[in-house]
């Protein structure tokens, strides 16, 4: 279905008396549905207001344009009625009068007993009948808040614009004024964008939150879902088990974008160094247990140590926005799941647009389980074949799993795990995206019936006696490959240098992680809130500990639970992300490349893996690794992927397409005409 609003590559550039230009917002996309509520939040500055008013057509954009149900936004319309904070009321008209005024200038159509009628039932909608016939002086504010939002409705615009509506009302008028907003919005199914710096207003009346970043050149930074369900109420609200999590994401984006501001007021002209094109990062990571390998580097100097004398390590609560954010070029580099770089430089990230990512080294191996709710574990439910039968037993019921992301191993070997017991993952249960930090909370509430995550969240729904871990990933696929590092390809270009430095103070970083004697310094370090911040109870466990099932189970050793180092781990394998790449296009996730060997070797750098290990004098040969093979049985011939693909019994609909690339390495799908893989389903 079409963008009910469409904001496309909206750029605004002032002019400045000396001459110059300020950048107020640049590259802007926003697609909003119709009857969709969004807020725009971000600190003073950020270009809310600028947008809301290119949005309302008071102010034109440099570049790019606003679309609305098909037509370029010129110029106001009353199809976009305004609701300012200081109100906009003529102060010598009345309630009645001020109201009146719109309706008889907009709905020339309707006669004069139809016009007065649609005035009375707006100011009954907003309360305010006993004051109809006063003047502004004499109403309280939020009272004239009430005129406004009943002024605004009163000429049936399609969309809503509100700025900063509440804030200057008390806390409970604002309440009570917010809580009959969203029953009238709801009730008549407006469109709605809203600017707002409160977090718990935005959380509270938004379907979507769009975060922008500081100005100048303010862009989205992250965009937050609010899967809270509607019609609804401000404690149920607060009691959903998303709330916290969600209202954390917003503070911490926030307070991020304070802590950039404060950098780069305090930021030198000098970026280069020590022999390196850049010496100043920004690095993303996720807090799981295996972003050991970044605070390590951080924290015991090695970034420094090779050149690095800048860097920030920036804490992102999801692989959504970590997405965004390296894509943007937001930060530099960053952790990513090992099927990241592949959907993004094939087209399947946020931007729906190839992004090329270039990876040179994996972080990580291992860490990752499947955990199923206690609820279905005493039912019976405590492996494949016995989950097939409790789904038999009860098709009309679809039960609901967490994955971190469709490009993650997560997904993928939970996917592969329920194939080889005949679960189809797309038919006969429902996969959905929770952020890590989310699954422990969506399984306490019966959100989802289990899932797959890495450390420390399976840990913590076995120590708060919520689930049973039913398989790791050591029972599954011992050795694979987890998480990686991940830069643009453009990045990596001009700032070769700075690129195997880069990865020369995590190759030492992750050889730190996997020398047992400092588990315990890491597991500290780790722990803090600006990493990880989890309990170091639950953390330690398979990272330190013995790994524990189940309460009622003997813990295990798992000693390459964690995996940074050790058996080569650090090589990126170009036949382990060709396995990767063939589950994505298993189910559906990219298309299968025909020139695989081309793409998969423009994706893994191994001769900047190279580069760095031969000046650490580390080992830079590809280290021995047997065929991959799989817990039943399977093996995967990276030579022959689509005989391995054709020969899967359950699967999605398989593309296969001849991927351009230029030579520059640049990759483009175009129009490429693709085929269906003839066995699927």
């Amino acid at each position: 279905m079409a963008a009910f609003v469409e904001i496309d590559d909206v750029s605004k550039t002032f002019p400045l008396v000396d001459g110059g230009q300020y950048i107020a917002l640049k590259n802007i996309d926003l697609k909003i549905k119709q009857g969709e509520f969004v807020s725009l939040l971000g600190h003073s500055g950020c270009g809310k207001s600028t947008l809301l008013n290119i949005i309302a057509g008071l102010d034109r954009p440099t570049r790019g344009g606003v679309v609305l149900e098909g037509f370029e936004v010129k110029e106001p319309s009353p199809d976009r009625m305004v609701v300012f904070q200081n109100y906009s009321l003529l102060p010598w008209k009345t309630v009645r009068e001020n109201i009146a005024l719109a309706v008889d200038t907009v709905l020339t159509n309707l006669s004069k007993a139809e016009r007065k009628e649609v005035v009375a039932e707006h100011i009954n909608m907003v309360g305010l009948t006993p004051a109809a016939d006063k003047l502004p002086e004499q109403l309280s504010g939020g009272m004239k808040q009430r005129v406004a939002i009943a002024r605004a409705f009163s000429i049936r615009p399609k969309v809503l614009l509100l700025d900063e509506p509440f804030g200057a009302l008390d806390a409970l008028t604002r309440g009570g004024l917010q809580e009959e907003l969203m029953q009238i919005c709801q009730e008549n199914q407006v469109t709605c964008i809203m600017v707002t710096h409160d977090a718990d207003e935005a959380l509270l009346l938004s379907d979507r939150i769009i975060m922008l970043t500081n100005g100048p050149e303010a862009h989205i930074g992250q965009i937050l879902e609010v899967p809270i369900p509607r019609p609804r109420r401000r404690m149920e609200v607060v009691n959903h088990p998303n709330y916290y999590s969600l209202r954390g994401e917003i503070i911490y984006f926030l307070n991020q974008q304070k802590r950039a501001k404060k950098r780069k007021a305090l930021k030198s002209d000098v970026v280069a160094g020590n022999g390196l094109e850049k010496v100043n990062l920004e690095i993303g990571f996720i807090p799981l247990t295996d972003c050991a390998p970044f605070v390590v580097a951080h924290e015991k100097g090695f970034f420094k140590k090779h050149g690095l004398t800048d860097v920030h390590l920036v804490r992102t609560p999801n692989w959504k926005v970590l997405d965004q954010s390296i894509a943007s070029g937001q930060i530099d580099a960053a952790q990513m799941l090992a099927g990241m770089p592949i959907a993004m430089t094939l087209g399947a990230g946020m931007t729906g647009k190839p992004v090329p990512i270039r990876t040179s080294m994996v972080l990580s191996r291992n860490g990752n389980a499947i955990t199923w709710s206690k609820q279905l574990y005493d039912q019976g439910v405590r492996d494949l074949e016995s989950f097939k039968a409790y789904i038999s037993a009860d098709p009309d019921r679809l039960h609901t799993l967490g994955m971190v992301y469709p490009s993650s191993m997560h997904n993928l070997m939970l996917r592969y795990w329920l194939a080889t017991g005949g679960i189809d993952p797309d038919r006969d249960v429902n996969l959905t995206v929770t952020p890590p930090p989310q699954m422990v909370s969506n399984l306490r509430s019966g959100n989802i019936d289990g899932y797959c995550v890495g450390g420390p969240w399976n840990s913590r729904a076995v120590h708060e006696g919520l689930g049973t871990v039913l398989a790791t990933d050591i029972d599954l696929w011992p050795g694979h490959v987890e998480k990686v590092l991940g830069v643009r390809e453009d990045w990596a270009y001009k700032y070769p240098k700075t690129h195997i430095a880069l990865v020369k103070a995590l190759l030492e970083a992750c050889a730190y992680c996997d020398d047992r004697r400092n588990r315990e310094e890491i597991l500290e370090l780790i722990c803090r809130s600006d990493y990880v911040g989890s309990d170091p109870a639950y953390t330690r466990v398979g990272f330190i500990d013995p790994y524990r099932y189940s309460q009622a189970q003997e813990p295990v050793n798992l000693n390459r639970y964690n995996q940074f180092y050790v058996d080569g781990t650090n090589y990126p394998d170009r036949s382990e992300m060709l396995w990767v790449m063939t589950e994505m296009a298993r189910w559906g996730i990219v298309p299968f490349p025909k020139n695989w060997v081309e793409v998969i070797e423009l994706i893994c750098q191994t001769d900047v893996f190279s580069a760095a290990a031969k000046q650490l004098e580390y080992s830079e040969s590809r280290p021995e690794r047997k065929q991959i093979q799989f817990f039943d049985g399977i093996t995967f011939d990276a030579s022959n992927p689509i005989q391995y693909l054709d020969s899967l019994a359950i699967k999605g609909d398989i593309k296969v397409m001849e991927i351009l690339v230029d030579e520059m390495g640049a990759i483009d799908l175009g129009d490429n005409p693709s085929y269906k893989l003839m066995g699927t389903n």
